[in-house]
């Protein structure tokens, strides 16, 4: 009902709708923490307390490195941009793990 209210002011801008509708299933489907399987609800590809070779590709807003293992964002303590380390994980939360250099 939500949605139905929502589109209903966009029914004169068939452009403007299918962008918001775009947007507003991509949001549904990707961020959300809910779903059926959809993105890492179900099964993690890390687990708190082993060890991985990761690269280090960007770096957070505080400071720490971010590495990506089959798409699931690791926050990695004093990483780098560029460096390929063993990550030991200290956390597993719902869309993101903390780990630190071994």
């Amino acid at each position: 009902m939500l949605l139905f209210l929502w589109t209903s002011r966009f029914q004169k801008h068939p452009f403007i709708l299918g962008i918001n509708l775009y947007f507003f299933e991509l949001l549904m489907s990707y961020g959300s923490g809910r779903g059926n399987g959809v993105g890492f609800n179900s099964q993690k590809p890390v687990e708190t307390g082993k060890e991985y070779d990761v690269q280090i590709t960007e770096t957070s807003r505080r400071g720490d490195g971010i590495a990506r293992i089959q798409g699931f964002v690791i926050f990695v303590k004093n990483g780098r941009t560029g460096q390929n380390v063993k990550a030991k994980i200290t956390q597993v939360g719902e869309r993101f793990a903390t780990a630190e250099i071994v």
